[in-house]
């Protein structure tokens, strides 16, 4: 057995989430075009005699060290399916050491990078041989995000956001990130967007609001590399729900903006803020407004599509 498996897993950002109307069941039906951007998680494991999980890294004490960890959860379900006891005892158990890169509760989906990279570390270090399929089916299992974060690069999700389309990019985004002081609850975004609908008067339920469908324009703009043609096709529905659950987010939008941005939006559920700009240049301009305007906690620049979660090291 190898000692250890390192997997490095990608950040995302959604470049459009069309949310659909509340289902008797919870969950919305979503159009959500993901995109992975270069700012990474890295999954360590190495056998142990029980499951235990650690973090180091910017705002590691944020991260859950429990089995409700995503990543923890990603090696009970794959040890469960291949007659391994998960937390110890029958040559299943195994410490997790996340190196922590990906702003937490940011809506960069860091906790679902981390599902994917124990997976496939997990995979890697007790070779159970798993298929890809079944392990995008675990991945769906533990949550909506986790299996574009096994996948990478680009990719239109319908569903939850868990049933993957790959998608086509022409070219490199650049992208500026700016990260807000604390969390915002993902549950609570939706639940924001759905009042916000009633009060409204349109009403939130899936007899009320369309069906979610992809931008034909956007992903267009995808395939061919086009920054601009982006930026006007961008949307995120949930925006709205997270500048009302954290008002100061619209300072740090108009910040952006107002620095040059192509396009600013809210991350997913936020409250991390992303800005499209057109360059490298132009992404150091922004950022240094950003850290200027005193509107965010940090400021991350990056480009995408970034590949999925990729074994770094200890692979048999």
């Amino acid at each position: 057995m190898t000692a250890s498996v390192t997997v490095r897993v990608p950040a995302k950002v959604n470049v459009q989430l069309a949310v659909g109307g509340l289902r008797p069941d919870g969950f919305h039906d979503l159009a959500n075009v993901f995109l992975a951007v270069g700012l990474y998680d890295e999954v360590t494991v190495a056998p142990a005699d029980e499951l235990r999980v650690t973090c180091t890294g910017p705002d590691a004490g944020q991260v859950p060290l429990d089995h409700t960890n995503l990543a923890a959860r990603a090696a009970l379900a794959l040890a469960g399916r291949h007659g391994r006891d998960g937390r110890g005892g029958g040559g299943g158990g195994v410490h997790i050491h996340i190196d922590k890169d990906i702003p937490v509760a940011g809506g960069m989906a860091g906790g679902s990078a981390d599902g994917a990279g124990a997976l496939l570390a997990c995979d890697a270090l007790w070779g159970t041989g798993a298929s890809r399929e079944e392990l995008l089916e675990i991945c769906a299992e533990l949550g909506s995000d986790v299996p574009f974060s096994l996948v990478g690069g680009a990719a239109l999700g319908r569903g939850r956001g868990e049933l993957l389309t790959p998608l086509e990019v022409g070219g490199t985004f650049h992208w500026v990130f700016a990260v807000a002081d604390g969390g915002l609850s993902t549950p609570a975004v939706y639940a924001e967007c759905d009042r916000l609908r009633e009060t409204s008067g349109a009403g939130a339920g899936v007899a009320d609001v369309p069906d979610p469908q992809a931008s034909a324009a956007l992903l267009d703009a995808l395939r061919t590399g086009d920054a601009a043609a982006l930026a006007a096709a961008v949307s995120n529905d949930l925006q709205a729900a997270a500048v009302s659950l954290r008002p100061s987010l619209a300072a740090t939008l108009a910040a952006g903006t107002e620095a040059g941005a192509l396009a600013a939006m809210v991350s997913g559920s936020g409250p991390t803020t992303a800005f499209l700009v057109t360059d490298e240049a132009e992404a150091a301009k922004v950022a240094d407004a950003l850290r200027a305007s005193g509107t965010c906690r940090a400021v991350r620049v990056t480009s995408g599509p970034a590949p999925g979660a990729t074994v770094l090291r200890g692979s048999n």
